[in-house]
């Protein structure tokens, strides 16, 4: 793959969500399209005026769902966000 996020922008992948909570309580993809989502760091620029950025590609970390641009390669779909739109790293 051949995309290359600029200035303090970080490309994402979906991570499969659990429907299921440790209680055994179903929860469907449609009830809550808000809350935050897992996402994989696929790819990272060295961020605005080449200062390093707090993520690395494999990290996990948490973002809006309905945050910044959806994009589709090759039948994948990714999420480009700038760095202020990742909520946390998940260790």
């Amino acid at each position: 793959m051949n995309i290359k996020p600029l200035a303090d922008r970080v490309l994402l992948r979906a991570v499969e969500k659990e429907n299921i909570t440790t209680s055994g309580i179903y929860i469907p993809d449609w009830s809550n399209k808000e809350r935050p989502y897992i996402y994989e760091v696929i790819a990272v620029w060295p961020g605005k005026d080449w200062k390093e950025m707090p993520v690395k590609i494999g990290d996990k970390v948490l973002s809006w769902q309905y945050s910044w641009d959806d994009v589709k390669v090759s039948g994948q779909e990714y999420k480009i966000v700038g760095i202020d739109y990742i909520l946390a790293i998940i260790e």
